[in-house]
């Protein structure tokens, strides 16, 4: 009889609290459980879903069925009842003690055996009171877990949400500068918008994915929570014995930044687009403008709104150190890996500036010095002197300081040319090529004497 009944046991067994029903209810899913155990279960849910599949339920489930529950009484009633968990199996006497070393409910028997000499041992009573405390305490730290849990996805989704707000501000705008253009411009405008959509797509998924993983984080904790709650009201004996599994699911996971900094997002330059579409049309590469970026620029940098003025500052400012900014310095927006561009910088009275071009893969948060094998190729003014990198360059007259300095990069030809267009003489070159990818450089020293950018003029060449 026994040994049938058995067969049977699985289908009349809760998959929360692992025992027969007790007031079975089930869902629309057919997955059955006991009424306390899944209302318990979706406290620690935000959304009622079904514990087994998964599936979100309805505010009309779940439904009842005396027919069922009739059933599973009979079984537990039919079932052969357990040997009585209170009784040590080994000396057959009550257990009245917990063993706080081996972690388990002991005998008067086994306290005084060499197998628990020395052992801390409490009444099962105190013991389980003492744990549960513990153990409730450890519960507390992470419904704190949960919640941080929570708020980190709460701020993904408001992130996604001013991602999109900024990605239909942006697209309006490229639309609008489009308008200005003849009807011919219009595959250059579909061409940007498509960029701009491609780089919203690639922040969703990234967003997408971390809120994924908050999520199952969140579910597998409240899972673990749910059934930590579930031991600690099982009868202490039985507590006490199943201690062991219970502390197993109190790992707690790790917790992000509650309010993770946002990933950086990309302006678009609509006028240096706009210059630069019509530069195309003209075939005037070597009119290409520069503007500086100011997410490039070192802590002691201010750009200028236009983005054409930098100028040196005595206290840092306070900006954020996202992977562009520079240890010194600032780069232009435009890197250059062809053609030939040209562009000017008023110095005038400004007695501490370097200028030239950095390699694209230097590593942007130290102090290089500035040669061509740390991927620098600059010209300087430091202490009323002209530098070539670090060389002295002597044979600038320190009367005769130019008020502007043009700087013609011929990528292909591998040539960087420092010029004063007024006497139409060469201060400074760098010959040799260069290896990769190259941003227009800039840095200024000398307090409140800014260093102005602006395209170079075609009588001045």
């Amino acid at each position: 009889m026994a040994e049938a009944l058995s067969c049977f046991e699985e289908d009349f067994t809760c998959l929360i609290c692992c025992d027969i029903f007790t007031d079975p209810v089930t869902l629309k899913c057919s997955h059955s459980l006991c009424e306390k155990c899944l209302q318990r279960f979706w406290t620690t849910q935000d959304v009622p879903q079904c514990p087994v599949c998964r599936k979100e339920c309805s505010h009309d489930e779940p439904t009842k069925s005396l027919a069922f529950r009739a059933l599973c009484e009979t079984f537990k009633n039919r079932k052969p009842s357990a040997v009585s968990g209170d009784v040590c199996p080994e000396h057959k006497e009550e257990l009245k003690l917990f063993c706080f070393k081996d972690q388990q409910p002991i005998c008067v028997v086994c306290y005084t055996s060499k197998k628990h000499e020395n052992h801390k041992c409490s009444p099962v009573d105190e013991a389980a009171g003492n744990l549960k405390r513990d153990l409730k305490t450890q519960m507390n730290r992470l419904q704190e877990t949960l919640d941080k849990l929570k708020k980190a996805r709460e701020s993904c989704v408001k992130q996604a949400e001013l991602s999109k707000e900024r990605t239909s501000k942006d697209e309006n705008q490229i639309k609008k500068e489009f308008e200005k253009l003849h009807q011919f411009l219009r595959d250059e405008e579909e061409k940007h918008i498509r960029s701009l959509r491609k780089e919203k797509e690639c922040q969703d998924r990234k967003l997408e994915a971390r809120m994924k993983e908050l999520s199952k984080q969140i579910s597998d904790l409240s899972e673990n929570m749910a059934a930590v709650w579930q031991d600690m009201e099982e009868e202490n004996i039985t507590f006490l014995q199943n201690y062991k599994d219970t502390l197993k699911r109190l790992k707690r996971p790790s917790v992000p930044n509650t309010t993770p900094e946002q990933e950086k997002y990309q302006h678009h330059h609509f006028q240096t687009m706009i210059f630069t579409t019509w530069a195309r049309m003209q075939n005037l590469v070597e009119k290409s403008p520069v503007t500086l970026d100011p997410d490039t620029a070192s802590s002691k940098l201010q750009v200028s709104e236009d983005c054409t003025s930098v100028v040196y500052k005595k206290k840092k400012i306070n900006v954020s150190d996202n992977p562009e900014r520079l240890y010194v310095g600032v780069l232009a927006s435009q890197g250059f890996s062809s053609g030939v561009h040209c562009w000017d910088v008023e110095v005038r009275n400004n007695n501490n500036w370097t200028l030239g071009v950095v390699g694209e893969t230097v590593d942007r948060k130290r102090l290089y010095k500035m040669d061509p094998k740390s991927r620098f190729w600059c010209f300087r003014y430091v202490d009323y002197e002209y530098k070539k990198g670090n060389k002295s360059v002597s044979h600038i007259n320190s009367n005769e300081r130019p008020n502007i300095i043009r700087l013609q990069l011929d990528f292909e030809k591998g040539e960087l040319r420092f010029i004063d267009p007024f006497r139409n003489r060469s201060l400074c070159t760098y010959t040799g090529g260069f290896p990769e990818k190259v941003f227009p450089y800039f840095c200024s020293g000398d307090v409140d004497k800014p260093l102005h950018v602006f395209a170079a003029k075609k009588q001045n060449l």
